[in-house]
């Protein structure tokens, strides 16, 4: 194990460099630990990213969790120095690649597997070791750890990507008081759902004869550092199991409050992305009218005509971009798009059911 050096060369904002450094010379530095995104593949391609940061210690949520525990876990999130310029082996299916961590410490692997596609569709969700080449601190135990990637063939027909603040979780993206104090006051174990939700996506995940199991993604304005968050709130609102992709910090912990706000081009580059990279399958989409979902899904089924099956958006208080543009439905009938503004779960379900994308009749799950 090679013990780490800072490399400044290429390094945009080396201030970061510099202050893991001398926190690693003062002894300051916690021991690392590698956290890995679920990953994504097709039939000869698998990307896989992560993050080395240094491990702050937070452990899993709990329903009845003190409020200050909350606070400092949110803290702990943000405030996590992430380490830069170290090196990450990953090895998938015998094959083996070496990162380096950029900047903002995070690690990204492409495997290009075109003799082994038999082996990637013998099952839906693989395992990638990874481990941590350099010493950071003192007395460092070895770093390894798993992770996974979801791997989606040419037979599979649809592949659903939803948006999660106020689309699945209740977040108050455009009131930043109410926003905030569920930052800080609430976990994964107690922010809320919209009712029906997990139900609803549940249904779309096994399709209209429900013997489908439809790849999810996640594609969120949140930042990287509410990852275990989410993660540990899909899980224990049984929601789909899917692959999160999200976006790089940009702000400092001081203004963590920003989370989730800002340009929202990453989820445009996002999504049509995953469209040239599945080119066989059509994409339902869903979000809501609080940011700019409307109008970067409509921009997107323009752009790829035929591969928006169903645009949903659920109504929150903002003015939604569909009232704006009143013609907007009857402009996405021509490039074979659905859109719809709902005002519940129960409406999009019922809607979905119409037009063979869940089952025929509304989950009896599903309620307001």
């Amino acid at each position: 194990m090679k013990y780490f050096k800072p490399v400044f060369r290429g390094i945009k904002k080396p201030f970061k460099f510099l202050k893991v450094f001398l926190k690693q010379k003062a002894g300051w530095l916690d021991v690392p630990k590698i956290l890995p995104y679920k990953g994504y593949g097709n039939e000869t391609d698998v990307f896989i990213e992560g993050m080395v940061i240094e491990d702050k210690g937070l452990t899993k949520p709990k329903d009845n969790q003190q409020l200050w525990q909350n606070i400092l876990a949110t803290f702990k999130r943000f405030s996590s120095d992430e380490i830069p310029g170290v090196k990450v082996k990953a090895e998938f299916l015998h094959e083996k690649q070496i990162a380096t961590t950029d900047e903002k410490g995070f690690f990204s692997f492409h495997f290009y597997l075109p003799d082994k596609k038999n082996e990637l569709l013998t099952k839906e969700w693989h395992t990638v070791h990874l481990s941590l080449l350099d010493q950071i601190v003192e007395n460092q135990p070895q770093i390894y750890t798993t992770g996974e990637v979801r791997i989606t063939s040419g037979n599979q027909s649809r592949i659903i990507v939803s948006d999660i603040d106020d689309t699945v979780m209740i977040s108050h993206s455009t009131q930043t008081l109410r926003k905030l104090r569920l930052m800080l006051l609430k976990n994964a174990l107690t922010r809320l759902p919209f009712p029906g939700v997990a139900q609803f996506y549940q249904s779309l995940n096994h399709g209209k004869e429900k013997q489908e199991n439809n790849p999810f993604f996640y594609v969120s304005s949140s930042e990287w550092n509410l990852y275990d968050l989410l993660e540990d709130f899909f899980s224990f609102n049984k929601l789909p199991k899917g692959v999160f992709l999200l976006r790089k910090l940009n702000n400092s912990i001081y203004k963590f409050w920003k989370s989730g706000g800002g340009n929202h081009d990453h989820k445009y580059k996002k999504i049509k992305a995953l469209l040239k990279f599945y080119p066989q399958q059509k994409f339902i989409l869903i979000g809501d009218s609080g940011q700019q979902d409307p109008s970067i899904y409509s921009k997107i089924a323009f752009e790829f005509p035929g591969r928006i099956e169903a645009i949903y958006i659920r109504r929150i208080r903002s003015k939604s971009f569909a009232e704006k543009q009143e013609n907007l439905d009857e402009k996405l009938l021509e490039v074979q798009t659905l859109y719809t503004e709902v005002k519940d779960t129960i409406q999009a379900a019922r809607h979905a059911s119409k037009n063979g994308l869940i089952n025929a009749g509304v989950p009896s799950e599903i309620k307001n």
